[in-house]
């Protein structure tokens, strides 16, 4: 057994290449061989995003405070709240971040394939960004 103390692990800021705005990332675990899984917490500032990604086993969110948005490619913008749980599957080309004006935590959860946890690419644009929400 292993137990990571809060505050054991530095937090980083998001890297500019990778996220629009204001992000933290609060690394929670990184399981040894052979085991895959990756957790950590993200917290994006009004306003902040990440670029558009993929992964290769999926990846599932699970809000823990504020208010944000996801969206894959090709489907509408959806809100997402505390409690909620979202499921990208394997391959599926998404974004996530806060809103316009409320701050977003979720933890979020990947498995690594040949040790690559996400593949990044373009940034969210102001106009995919900021179009209107669906329920």
């Amino acid at each position: 057994m292993e137990i990571k103390r809060v505050g054991s692990q530095p937090s980083s800021k998001g890297p500019e290449a990778y996220f629009t705005g204001a992000v933290r990332v609060d690394p929670l675990l990184e399981a040894p061989d052979p085991a895959r899984v990756r957790v950590a917490s993200v917290t994006f500032e009004p306003g902040a995003r990440t670029a558009w990604h993929t992964h290769p086993l999926g990846q599932t969110l699970i809000v823990t405070s504020g208010c944000g948005w996801v969206q894959s490619e090709g489907g509408p913008k959806r809100e997402i709240r505390p409690g909620d749980v979202v499921w990208f599957p394997p391959g599926e080309k998404h974004w996530h971040g806060a809103t316009v004006s409320t701050a977003l935590t979720h933890i979020a959860i990947q498995e690594a394939l040949a040790g690559k946890v996400v593949e990044w690419m373009e940034k969210v644009s102001d106009e995919d960004y900021h179009q209107k929400t669906e329920e």
